[in-house]
């Protein structure tokens, strides 16, 4: 079995459950993006928020994926950087606890917070604080932080960091892993489309992508024809395309999977269980479908419960499903 390390932002997820989609037209947010906010914002939000009742666990794209992976039986890692207060001990903690070997810098200043709000369609809405997340620098990228691992999946969020980004890939590939890369959010990717096409060519192995961001990969196309476009310069290329399920290319083949009709209460971290899922098949040598089929099990399940903890009772008949499917 080949191990696996994410790199991104650690942060916590503080998440609230909206009556409207009036109340993010009243923060200022634009329904299913993500929005960096400063320090003033960030303490303005977070005092609003306190009136819905919210809910707090780890978060991060790439952490998510990490703790999918630790929960189906892998010993996953994961770098990134926390502050020294109350949310980066909580971070530290957690992945302590589920199995994640934690390559953490701590430093003064605040942990990274994703201040994330659940529409009534569960659509998720990011205004994410970064705070010392923000800081990782492309000097403290070195080759000792992803040593022992043979896949590294990259949190693609961190594409607005240009030179930190370049240096992450570059030392992957003088390690000689297998590179994974989410695309993160649409508006992200618009943004930084020249340089995110740019490292998946010469790169990236694996592109995990939905409907909304590889339409902006590239400049438009539809689901199928963006998957083609991404094959052409990535060995693995997915995209998912919600109820519908997900479709993946690799070596020329084009492999299709339904989706299942699920209650959806909360569709965060839904594309992070699916790249975890997805990593967790690959890395035990299972073909595309099986690929595709873990990652689907693992986001139809985290979209029924609000943030990222599953019961355990849920991960038993998880990781009984996955391994019935790996036999097949």
């Amino acid at each position: 079995m080949k191990s696996i390390i994410g790199i991104g932002n650690a942060l916590v997820d503080v998440l609230v459950r909206l009556e409207s989609d009036e109340q993010l037209a009243r923060l200022g947010l634009e329904k299913g993006g993500m929005q960096l906010i400063d320090d003033e914002r960030q303490l303005i939000l977070s005092a609003q928020m306190q009136q819905w009742n919210p809910a707090k666990a780890t978060g991060g794209s790439a952490g998510n994926a990490m703790l999918a992976l630790a929960n189906l039986g892998a010993k996953p890692g994961f770098v990134g950087r926390v502050g020294n207060d109350d949310m980066g001990r909580f971070f530290a903690d957690n992945c302590d606890a589920v199995g994640i070997e934690a390559r953490l810098v701590s430093q003064g200043g605040a942990t990274g917070v994703a201040n994330t709000f659940i529409s009534p369609d569960a659509e998720r809405t990011f205004a994410t604080y970064l705070g010392v997340a923000g800081q990782m620098a492309p000097e403290g990228i070195t080759p000792e932080l992803f040593r022992g691992y043979d896949i590294l999946h990259i949190e693609g969020y961190l594409v607005q960091n240009h030179a930190l980004i370049r240096r992450i890939c570059e030392v992957a590939r003088q390690l000689g892993m297998t590179t994974s890369i989410d695309l993160a959010s649409y508006n992200v990717v618009d943004e930084n489309r020249s340089l995110l096409r740019e490292l998946v060519v010469n790169y990236i192995d694996i592109v995990f992508a939905n409907e909304e961001e590889s339409a902006a990969f590239t400049c438009g196309k539809s689901p199928e024809e963006a998957l083609h476009e991404i094959a052409s310069m990535a060995r693995w290329a997915v995209v998912k395309v919600g109820k519908r399920g997900s479709m993946g290319m690799f070596d020329g083949t084009v492999v299709s999977v339904p989706g299942k009709q699920v209650g959806v209460v909360d569709t965060t971290a839904a594309g992070d269980f699916f790249a975890g899922g997805f990593l967790y098949a690959l890395s035990q040598g299972a073909g595309l479908e099986q690929c595709l089929r873990m990652g689907s099990l693992l986001s139809q399940n985290i979209i029924q419960i609000v943030g990222t903890r599953l019961p355990e009772q849920i991960w038993e008949e998880i990781r009984s499903e996955a391994a019935e499917m790996l036999r097949k």
